[in-house]
C-alpha cells in the first residue's frame, strides 16, 4: 500500500490553544503524525474585525488519497464545531488544509502567507516552492 506524506495547515481563533490540542490528537489518532510545527499568532486575512489566529502545520503519513484526506480533515473540523460561514475569512473553531501533498505545493495560500511557508520549511527543511 503507497504510503503518501501531507504536511497539514491548522488554525484557529476560536478557543485557539484547546481546538488546535484536540485537532492534533484526533489527526494523531488516524495518522502517523511525524511532526509538529511551532504555532505562530497571525493577523487575521481578509475580514479584521475578529481575534488573532494561531497558525502552525503538521507533517504527517497515510495511506488515504488526498480527496480521502481532504474529506476526512472536514469531518475532523465539523467534530471540533466548525460552522461554515458566507463570510469564509470569518472566525473559526479550527481550519485543516492540505498544504503540501508529497512534496508539492497543492494550496495557493502557501504563496501568500509567509507563515505557511515557514511551517512547511521548519516541517521539511530545504522544502523549495
Amino acid at each position: 500500500m503507497k504510503t503518501n506524506r501531507a504536511v497539514l495547515g491548522l488554525g484557529s481563533n476560536i478557543d485557539p490553544e484547546e481546538n488546535i490540542r484536540k485537532a492534533i490528537e484526533l489527526i494523531r489518532a488516524e495518522f502517523s503524525l511525524i511532526k509538529i510545527s511551532s504555532f505562530v499568532r497571525t493577523e487575521p486575512v481578509g475580514f479584521k474585525e475578529q481575534a488573532l489566529f494561531l497558525n502552525g502545520a503538521l507533517l504527517i503519513e497515510t495511506a488515504l488519497d488526498a480527496a480521502s484526506l481532504k474529506t476526512r480533515l472536514k469531518e475532523i473540523e465539523i467534530a471540533l464545531g466548525r460552522v461554515r460561514t458566507k463570510n469564509k475569512n470569518g472566525p473559526r473553531t479550527i481550519d485543516l488544509d492540505i498544504l503540501v501533498w508529497n512534496g508539492e505545493v497543492v494550496d495557493d495560500d502557501v504563496y501568500e502567507r509567509d507563515f505557511l511557508k515557514s511551517s512547511i520549511v521548519e516541517l521539511l527543511p530545504g522544502f523549495t516552492f
